[in-house]
């Protein structure tokens, strides 16, 4: 099942996986039964992880683009970063490692970097957005 968190990050499970019933909606519980694990409690730990250099988290600045969760507690999160050859890579994908492997049902954490769609200020949420002063 899909689902779309905010209106930058879209989030997807593998049929059979638990995945949030409120697609469309942060911040809604996804939990269906099998523990904890859920596209919503991903994104939640995700957003612990913040960018060093704009003092805001991965989720709200848009980095995140898609979290999968496979049947068996397979993770795989694409992201991005601001910029292309932002040093920062490494230590983001260190965090989102060490933050999602405290989350019960979590077997093995797959976090890529891709480069496109390229990011830019209009994927962050407004709470990112009046944070940052973009208007």
């Amino acid at each position: 099942m899909d689902e779309t968190h905010s209106h930058q990050a879209v989030a997807s499970a593998e049929p059979g996986a638990d995945a949030a019933e409120g697609a469309g909606t942060a911040g809604t519980s996804g939990d269906a039964g099998a523990g904890d694990l859920s596209v919503d409690r991903v994104l939640e730990a995700l957003k612990q992880v913040i960018d060093p250099e704009l003092g805001i988290n991965i989720v709200d600045l848009g980095l995140v683009y898609d979290v999968g969760i496979a049947p068996d507690g397979d993770v795989h999160i694409e992201y991005t970063l601001t910029t292309m050859g932002c040093p920062i890579g490494p230590l983001i994908e260190q965090q989102m490692q060490s933050l999602l492997a405290g989350i019960p049902g979590v077997t093995s954490i797959e976090a890529e970097m891709v480069i496109r769609p390229p990011w830019s200020p209009e994927m962050m949420s407004e709470e990112a957005k009046a944070a940052l002063g973009y208007f």
